[in-house]
Formats: C-alpha cells, sequence, structure tokens
C-alpha cells in the first residue's frame, strides 16, 4: 500500500497580493465618500430635517467653519493615503523578511544535508541535529516537512549489515555501531517531537513521515504522542530486533499505516485511518482496546485479529 501524500500549498509570496497604489487609494477614498454620505443621511433622518433654507446668507463665521471643515477634509485625504502607503511598507516588509528567513533556511539545509552525507558518521550525527533543528525554526510548514522528509529518505537508505564479531571485521563492525547510531538517533528525535504539543515550538505534529520499507532495528518510541492530521506510513517496514510503541498516544484525524509489530498499550484512536492488512503475525498489543468495539470502517485489521462475534 502506497501513501498519497497531501499536496503542498504554493509559497506565501505577499508581495504578489499588493495592490497598486491608484487602485488601493480609489477604493479607499470611495469607501470615504459612502461612509461619510451614510452618517450625514443617518444624521438627517435622525434629526428629522425637513427642508434645507438656501436664502440664509452666509456669515464670516460660517464661511471660517466652511474653510475649517475643508481643512479637515484635506487633512482627513492626507491620512488615508499616509495609510495606504504605510500598510504597503509593512506588507512589503514582511514580504521582504520571510524572503530572508526563507533564503537563510535554504543555506541552513544546503549544510545539514552535506554533513547528512559525510563519510563519518560523527558528522553524520551532527546534520541530524542540524535538520532536526532546522525544522524547527523552519518559517513554514512546507519547509518543514522538507527537512523531515529528508531525515525519513536517510531511514530509508540501503546500508551494509552488520558483520559480526570476527576480529577480522572488526573496523567494519565499528562502523556498522556507529551508523546504527545515526538511525537510532533519528527515530529517537522524531518521537520526541511528536510528544510536544501541537502548535508550540518544536512541534512535528501534523507533519508526515514516511518510514515505507525502513528497516528499523531499535526502539522507537512514540508513547504519548498525538496524531492530529498528517499521514504515517510503516508500510512494507522490517522490523529487525526492534520495535515501534504507541503507549498512551492519542490518533485523532491522522492516517497511519502499519506493517509490522506495534504496541498500543493506553492508546487511545478517535477519527483515525488505520490500516493494517500487511501486518504479519498477532495483533499489535494493545490495539484492540485501542480502537474500541465495534471496530471503526476507518480502522482495517486483519480477520483474524476481529474478536469472536457473540
Amino acid at each position: 500500500m502506497t501513501v498519497n501524500r497531501r499536496p503542498q500549498r504554493p509559497p506565501d509570496d505577499r508581495e504578489l497580493r499588493l495592490w497598486r497604489v491608484g487602485r488601493a487609494l480609489s477604493i479607499t477614498f470611495a469607501v470615504a465618500v459612502l461612509v461619510a454620505g451614510g452618517v450625514f443621511y443617518g444624521l438627517v433622518y435622525l434629526l428629522d430635517v425637513q427642508e434645507i433654507d438656501c436664502t440664509t446668507k452666509l456669515d464670516a463665521s460660517t464661511l471660517f467653519d466652511l474653510v475649517k471643515l475643508s481643512f479637515g477634509v484635506v487633512a482627513g485625504a492626507g491620512a488615508l493615503v499616509a495609510l495606504v502607503v504605510a500598510y504597503r511598507r509593512q506588507r512589503v516588509d514582511e514580504a521582504g523578511a520571510h524572503r530572508d528567513a526563507t533564503r537563510l533556511h535554504t543555506e541552513r539545509f544546503s549544510q545539514a544535508v552535506d554533513k547528512l552525507g559525510s563519510d563519518s558518521p560523527a558528522v553524520r550525527l551532527g546534520g541530524v541535529h542540524a535538520l532536526a533543528g532546522l525544522a524547527d525554526d523552519a518559517p513554514d510548514d512546507n519547509l518543514r516537512q522538507t527537512c523531515i522528509d529528508v531525515l525519513c529518505a536517510y531511514l530509508q537508505l540501503p546500508f551494509t549489515p552488520d558483520p559480526g564479531d570476527d576480529p577480522a571485521h572488526q573496523e567494519e563492525h565499528h562502523r556498522y555501531l556507529a551508523l546504527r547510531k545515526v538511525r537510532h538517533t533519528i527515530l529517537r528525535l522524531i518521537g520526541d517531537h511528536y510528544r510536544r504539543p501541537k502548535g508550540t515550538h518544536g512541534s512535528w505534529q501534523g507533519c508526515d513521515l514516511d518510514f515505507m520499507g525502513v528497516t528499523i532495528d531499535g526502539r522507537m518510541n512514540f508513547d504519548g504522542a498525538v496524531f492530529s492530521g498528517g499521514q504515517v506510513s510503516f508500510d512494507s517496514a522490517v522490523f529487525s530486533g526492534g520495535q515501534v510503541s504507541f503507549g498512551s498516544a492519542t490518533f485523532s484525524g491522522g492516517i497511519v499505516y502499519f506493517g509490522g509489530s506495534v504496541y498500543f498499550e493506553g492508546a487511545a484512536v478517535s477519527g483515525s485511518s488505520m490500516t493494517f492488512e500487511a501486518t504479519t503475525g498477532p495483533a499489535p498489543v494493545g490495539l484492540l482496546a485501542a480502537v474500541g468495539t465495534p471496530v471503526s470502517s476507518e480502522v482495517r485489521l486483519r480477520a483474524d485479529w476481529l474478536p469472536p462475534g457473540p
């Protein structure tokens, strides 16, 4: 089973949504005139004015009031112009700040990926932490998802199996252990970030995780994690001496695919789509208690996992 990834939203280019100055001013003046006319006619209606005496002579005091009113209208028009210009300047500044943040993110991303491709396991480990920190600081969700995709893709890369403890292969064995430490660090960081409350700094809740075909030879701890949106796939994953634990996890609106041994002790599932069709072996511990009975149509279990009917 393959996971259909959600289409990414286009970049947020704030400059493209700015109106031209002439159009913005025209609309602003039109709205001001309509509001002023509405206020005037509203006052006329409330004061129950029947007619205006056009024969009254214009004295000096009234003329002076009209001059002051004219200056007030001009000042109001100037204030409107200043407001429009200030608004445009703020939007341009916001777009510039977003562009600078994206440029900085791209530079840091390139450096982190270079580290991840190093021959030195220690440098790769630094690249893993750099990408995780970059995902935390990403200026938008699309850039955060890109960092997570790279970490998942690293787990999907083939690796040389353990040559054993034979002294003749001691160097290869040590390198295997060092590279396995890099993979285990990625698994640990992903679990840690899914336990952080959504909306807080460093939370990856709602992002996609693609573990399709990944060899998990260590513990992946999702205890207490919250899956509220996003797609998580363990389809065709190989659990070689490792386990994935979802103890006390909460599934609400996410889509999760499994193809291996997982643990659900104390977990709660609501409104999520999960598929266990490719799973071999017994039902995950605590799964039936987590999904409840009767089993929702959004949860697809193997027939031999279902509880016996009455």
